[in-house]
């Protein structure tokens, strides 16, 4: 009859620690289910930020190119100015009837319209320069940008996948794969917001 006692007692206690240890572990899961969501979330309001400061600096760079445009195109008008300029010269020199009064002497048209020239063509060839240099820097940040958010939304469909995978009972292998440092490949390469220029 002890015997039977103590042999009861002794299953008592196994189911206790059986069931105990069942719960520790449904709860140590849970947690670690709640610490990835959290860094998903977390992932996630870094990624809006970051895409909101994108749609800013893209603004900001249209404005700029629209600038440019502006310039472009007072220089185009200077220019059509002085050619016709130079053509009304030129009239004048094959029909000196025609511009009596404008100009006696032609040597001082031609004067004028070679200086009026020179002094337009250097800033025209400068405006272009700095429009092709600006819209390469565009083209290169905006390239450069696309592809840190194409990482950054891998980083956060690869966090999706562990969080499924911690939540249908694997959670120990997909706990280390959502460690909160990056491995150092993507470390190395992926460019830090600051390296970007304004």
């Amino acid at each position: 009859m002890q015997k039977r006692c103590q042999f009861t007692t002794d299953m008592k206690k196994i189911l206790v620690l059986s069931m105990l240890v069942s719960s520790v572990m449904i709860c140590s899961c849970q947690r670690q289910d709640s610490a990835a969501q959290q860094q998903l979330d977390q992932r996630k309001v870094e990624l809006d930020a970051r895409e909101e400061a994108l749609a800013e600096r893209k603004t900001v760079l249209d404005g700029r190119e629209k600038a440019l445009d502006e310039r472009q195109n007072a220089l185009d008008q200077r220019e059509k100015a002085l050619a016709q300029k130079e053509r009304d010269a030129a009239n004048a020199r094959t029909n000196p009837s025609d511009v009596q009064g404008q100009t006696s002497d032609p040597a001082q048209v031609r004067a004028e319209i070679a200086q009026q020239f020179s002094a337009g063509a250097p800033e025209r060839a400068q405006a272009k320069a700095k429009k092709a240099e600006k819209e390469s820097e565009i083209q290169q940040q905006s390239q450069r940008q696309q592809e840190e958010l194409q990482r950054e939304r891998e980083r956060v469909r690869q966090l999706k996948l562990t969080g499924a995978f911690m939540s249908g009972g694997a959670a120990y292998p997909a706990a280390s794969a959502t460690s909160s440092t990056p491995p150092p490949a993507e470390e190395a390469t992926a460019p830090s917001p600051s390296q970007t220029p304004e």
